[in-house]
């Protein structure tokens, strides 16, 4: 593909929602990077395919005032991530993983995805659920020497493990 500004060989492959439709646009490196593509906090394809000069994003919502945190890796704080509406590294996630998951609690049921399984996974799901539970539990208590409960924690898993052994067995007889 060529380059929608230059026409050079594209290696950027950019795709946005803007007014409610998409809109896509391909760049190579030499417009990727004078265009702020690059920076996580200088570009905005709206305003690239509007004909504008690029520059800061619009801020979304409103900024709200935050404990004033930054990224150890990248610099990026809250009111960036909540104007810019995405991560300047992988780092912001685990500095900011509190804030999100208030974000996420506001947009969704919580933080955690709770999707379709397909059918027939659903047993296998929760069994494995449950037993990185009962692990969890277990660590904890061989941690605070509460042996008697590590013991019934232990024993817990292994008749999950036994009974999930017989079915997988049971499964895998009736296999032709």
């Amino acid at each position: 593909m060529d380059c929608d500004i230059c026409g050079k060989h594209a290696k950027v492959h950019l795709t946005q929602l803007v007014g409610g439709q998409i809109k896509k646009i391909t760049l190579c490196d030499d417009c990727a990077k004078e265009k702020g593509v690059t920076d996580p906090t200088g570009f905005a394809l709206a305003e690239m395919l509007l004909g504008k000069t690029p520059g800061k994003v619009v801020p979304a919502a409103p900024a709200v005032a935050g404990s004033g945190r930054k990224c150890p890796t990248c610099g990026f704080t809250l009111e960036d991530l909540r104007r810019i509406r995405r991560f300047g590294c992988a780092d912001c996630y685990n500095t900011f993983r509190d804030d999100v998951n208030q974000m996420l609690r506001g947009m969704h049921k919580g933080p955690k995805h709770c999707g379709k399984v397909p059918a027939g996974m659903m047993e296998l799901h929760e069994r494995t659920q449950r037993l990185e539970e009962l692990r969890g539990k277990l660590d904890q208590a061989i941690t605070s020497e509460n042996y008697e409960e590590a013991a019934g924690l232990r024993d817990e898993i292994r008749q999950i493990e036994i009974r999930a052994a017989a079915a997988k067995q049971t499964t895998d007889d009736s296999l032709p």
